[in-house]
């Protein structure tokens, strides 16, 4: 893992969360999901649009968003907007997560394992759009329960927050990094 550059100003919580600030960051977004909403009032329908939107810069930094609006580019915006405020920090080792990691949001639940080199992404829609916003090229993961995008892609990201590496587990140890690779 590369260490942090000063634009990033990321703050890592004690509760695990570690937000990071869009200053100096290019970030590339991913529409996952967009659906068309129907209200049904007494002067007849009044159709809108959602859109789950994930941003990420592919080298460990990605957030997730959505947007409601009654016009697709519209909500399409508002979503990356509300994904920039929601960045966060991924330790990414060699294309790579760190170890296997399993989470669950809502009735989505996500497996991801660390892959070799030439595997790539496999995974299906909302959790492929994380993946690869994040920067990871090779990782096996699988989703079981709800197929909901909005799930998906939350339990996706809490998998991912649960991620540290081993200088971090070292740290928090208070221990060499040799002791906590060789015992």
């Amino acid at each position: 893992m590369q260490p942090a550059k000063a634009a990033l100003n990321s703050d890592n919580m004690g509760n695990g969360i570690r937000k990071v600030k869009t200053s100096d960051l290019e970030l590339k977004d991913r529409l996952v999901s967009i659906q068309r909403v129907t209200k049904v009032t007494k002067g007849g329908r009044t159709f809108s649009f959602s859109a789950i939107v994930v941003v990420g810069n592919e080298d460990g930094i990605v957030g997730h968003g959505l947007g409601k609006a009654s016009e697709v580019t519209t909500a399409i915006a508002k979503g990356i907007e509300d994904a920039k405020k929601n960045l966060i920090k991924v330790p990414v080792i060699h294309g790579t997560i760190p170890h296997e990691q399993v989470a669950k949001f809502g009735g989505a639940k996500v497996f991801i394992k660390p892959a070799t080199e030439g595997t790539g992404v496999k995974a299906g829609g909302a959790m492929r759009a994380v993946l690869e916003s994040v920067g990871v090229r090779n990782v096996l993961a699988k989703s079981k329960g709800s197929s909901n995008p909005h799930n998906l892609v939350k339990a996706t990201i809490a998998a991912l927050l649960e991620m540290r590496d081993a200088l971090a587990v070292a740290e928090q140890r208070g221990i060499t990094m040799e002791k906590v690779f060789n015992g």
